[in-house]
């Protein structure tokens, strides 16, 4: 968010905020909820815009901002910025094309860009696929916005409900040092394979987690429910944080990862 101020203007102090404490705006920087999450550090119209990273739902607020300059010793407020979050999703809009779905108007004109079963296929600043969708019922398709691809959506099946497709419980997770995560997610397979397996990687190459000494002891898979898989990582270190995907072994040498992955950020202290 920029600072609503006059380039002519010089600024000495500046704050962005989005409530009060104790009859003062309260600084996002001090707030606990945004650590590690705000930046805006100076007093020119460049270096003075607000940078909120990793959003959560918890973010949508309206945020205030406040300045003194070398004019005027007291404070100067602005009106109000209201930040909104969306979700991005694929739906047909008619027999044969695809359009990636916001909830809210997205800023700076994005490019799309559009996967089909995880692989890249292309980029676009009409959030319409401009091909004709695949009539094989096995292909899925997913749309993410340049610049933040590892935000996809969802996976929308090109014919029925029974396609290659990974779905993540969270994308983005951060917990501290020592202590145990959960990453979890749900899948799909076209009816005509069977199951045989499945792991987590993090490499390039997929390659089982729990095949590598450094999670010896540490890696636990439970198939919860049919169709829905979580890796326990007990005891974690800052060399865990990593992106975790899942693979999905099955007959006929079906292979499929869920692409992108889960986050993981392993941060801070010891919890014991």
């Amino acid at each position: 968010m920029r600072c609503p101020v006059p380039s002519v203007t010089q600024v000495t102090e500046i704050v962005w905020y989005n409530k009060w404490l104790n009859h003062e705006p309260y600084d996002l920087r001090w707030d606990p909820k945004y650590e590690g999450r705000v930046e805006y550090s100076g007093t020119t119209e460049k270096d003075c815009i607000l940078r909120i990273t990793d959003l959560r739902e918890s973010d949508i607020a309206t945020y205030y901002f406040r300045y003194k300059t070398t004019q005027y010793s007291e404070w100067k407020y602005s009106y109000g910025f209201t930040l909104s979050l969306t979700d991005l999703k694929v739906e047909r809009i008619y027999d044969n094309t695809l359009t990636c779905i916001t909830t809210c108007t997205l800023t700076d004109n994005p490019t799309y860009i559009w996967y089909k079963n995880g692989q890249l296929l292309d980029e676009s600043t009409s959030p319409q696929y401009k091909d004709p969708v695949s009539s094989i019922y096995v292909d899925s398709y997913s749309c993410a916005v340049k610049g933040h691809e590892d935000l996809h959506s969802p996976a929308m099946c090109a014919q029925g409900l029974n396609c290659w497709r990974v779905t993540y419980t969270k994308r983005r997770i951060c917990v501290l040092k020592g202590s145990t995560v959960n990453i979890s997610c749900s899948y799909t397979h076209p009816t005509s394979y069977i199951e045989q397996g499945s792991f987590w990687f993090t490499q390039k190459h997929p390659v089982d987690l729990s095949s590598y000494p450094e999670y010896a002891g540490r890696v636990e898979y439970n198939r919860n429910t049919e169709n829905h898989h979580t890796m326990t990582i007990t005891d974690l270190t800052e060399k865990d944080s990593a992106e975790y995907k899942f693979r999905l072994l099955t007959t006929d040498e079906g292979r499929f990862s869920g692409l992108p992955g889960v986050m993981l950020t392993v941060t801070g202290k010891s919890s014991s």
